[in-house]
C-alpha cells in the first residue's frame, strides 16, 4: 500500500504572471494538507541587464526599479496566503537564471521536496527557441513538479 506523499518545503516561482498567481494559490492548498512551508521565489534574469554586458551599462535607476518591483510583487504574496489563511510563506527575490535557480539552487537551499510552477505562456515558436522555465524544471528537479495548467 502506498504512503500518503508528505510536503515540507514547496517552492513557487512568480513573475507576476497571471498563471504564477494561480500555482501559488494551489499552492497554499496544498501546503495547508500538509502544514508545509512555501517559499516564493521572483528570479531577476541577469542577461536582461546586459547578459555579457555588466549591470554598469544599464542605469542603477532601471535595476532598482525593477527590484522595487519585485519586492512589492513577494509581499503581496505574502498578503494573498494571510487572506487564504496561511502564514508560513518565505519570499525571497534573487539574481540570476530562473531556470537554473528553480531548477537547482533554490530547491538544495530551501531543501524544497514540491516545485510548483504556471504553465508557461510562452507560444510554440517561443518555446521552441527559448525553453520555457517550466520545461527546465521538469526535466532537471532534484524533487516532484507540479505544472498549474490555467483555469
Amino acid at each position: 500500500m502506498l504512503e500518503a506523499q508528505e510536503y515540507r518545503s514547496i517552492l513557487v516561482g512568480t513573475d507576476g504572471s497571471e498563471q504564477a498567481q494561480q500555482a501559488f494559490e494551489k499552492a497554499v492548498s496544498v501546503a495547508k494538507r500538509n502544514n508545509a512551508e512555501i517559499v516564493v521565489a521572483h528570479i531577476i534574469e541577469n542577461k536582461l541587464y546586459g547578459g555579457t554586458m555588466a549591470f554598469s551599462t544599464f542605469s542603477p535607476d532601471v535595476v532598482q526599479e525593477e527590484t522595487n518591483q519585485a519586492k512589492e510583487l513577494l509581499e503581496s504574496y505574502k498578503k494573498i496566503a494571510k487572506d487564504l489563511g496561511y502564514d508560513r510563506v518565505k519570499v525571497t527575490l534573487e539574481f540570476g537564471s530562473p531556470k537554473v535557480m528553480m531548477a537547482t539552487e533554490l530547491p538544495e537551499k530551501y531543501n524544497t521536496d514540491l516545485i510548483m510552477v504556471g504553465q508557461s505562456g510562452l507560444n510554440a515558436v517561443e518555446r521552441l527557441v527559448m525553453g520555457s522555465v517550466s520545461d527546465h524544471i521538469i526535466r532537471t528537479a532534484p524533487c516532484d513538479v507540479l505544472v498549474v495548467r490555467p483555469e
